[in-house]
């Protein structure tokens, strides 16, 4: 007679898919993974910019500034510069993400806040990670920062096809099917963003928004623009280029911004959903300058210690 009691070597199996932490109580939690879980902007963001201009312009066969005017364009049009290379120009997405996301030394681009990993564990609710990014990049990510057994479920760009089309954050269809896929009223779900476009896409959806802003910076200038190309006879050494910079930051200062601008300036954060920017190095990197909580928010935190606080506070 045989038993039917698992194999020890899946019982092993479920015990390591299983989540890590508190997984109790009725919400489920959508995590974004790019300056939400750790600081992309510190230098990965760049090195995304840099690695997908130039993948513009050698499918293109043009120079950076073309390939910038080109990223500027796709942006405005369809969201992404991804989905404008795929409709105009053919390219495999696949090669695409992976070509933007070759980081030999990851692990000392990576920044994350002490005691992540035990803010999430004890982060009442399931946890899946939802990120715009490439599988392999995520789950790359997800094992430096120690937080990979945090969740149940990796869903990444190569997961958000919807009927034959590529439908990354913030579209609506590929969140729904998302949440039916995974059997979650909406009203059950917590989308966990920077991007605060996507929160505001995701209004009137039944989900719940959380915006983290802990690590949100702009690159000045804050605004989309193209990069313009050098006179072939000038041989600009930066110290002009620099100057524009922080005349136009200066300039921006004075003005004091109102809310609406100061609220695009917070949504340039991520490397595709913000407008796309190829800039030197030298450009300063500033800390974006946060408005209040809009009404299509539902609890705005600077990082994932204030968020479980919160929550065991209010007891959600």
């Amino acid at each position: 007679m045989s038993s039917s009691l698992p194999s020890p070597r899946r019982v092993r199996a479920r015990l390591r898919r299983r989540p890590a932490g508190d997984t109790s109580g009725g919400t489920v939690w959508l995590f974004d993974l790019d300056n939400t879980l750790h600081d992309a902007s510190h230098a990965i963001f760049p090195a995304i910019n840099r690695l997908m201009t130039a993948y513009v312009a050698r499918v293109l066969g043009c120079d950076e500034a073309t390939a910038s005017r080109v990223r500027v364009d796709y942006w405005q049009r369809y969201g992404a510069t991804l989905l404008g290379m795929i409709r105009h120009h053919g390219v495999d997405p696949a090669d695409f993400l992976r070509a933007a996301h070759e980081f030999p030394a990851l692990a000392e681009m990576v920044r994350v806040r002490r005691g992540l990993a035990a803010h999430l564990r004890r982060l009442p609710g399931r946890k899946i990670l939802v990120t715009n990014a490439p599988q392999d990049y995520a789950r790359a990510v997800l094992e430096i920062a120690g937080i990979r057994h945090c969740f149940e479920r990796v869903v990444a760009i190569e997961q958000m096809w919807v009927h034959g089309h590529l439908r990354p954050k913030p579209d609506r269809r590929m969140l729904r099917r998302l949440l039916a896929q995974a059997r979650i009223a909406p009203h059950r779900a917590v989308l966990v963003e920077d991007t605060v476009s996507h929160l505001k896409r995701y209004a009137g959806t039944g989900i719940r928004t959380a915006w983290v802003t802990g690590y949100l910076r702009t690159v000045a200038p804050s605004r989309p623009h193209v990069v313009p190309a050098a006179p072939a006879a000038v041989h600009d050494d930066g110290s002009r280029r620099d100057a524009a910079v922080r005349s136009t930051l200066a300039a921006e200062d004075r003005r004091r911004a109102g809310h609406a601008v100061q609220e695009r300036s917070v949504t340039l954060v991520a490397a595709e959903t913000q407008a796309p920017q190829a800039q030197p190095d030298n450009v300063p990197r500033v800390r974006a300058r946060v408005p209040n909580r809009p009404a299509y928010v539902d609890i705005k935190v600077q990082s994932m210690h204030q968020l479980q606080r919160r929550m065991r506070r209010t007891g959600s």
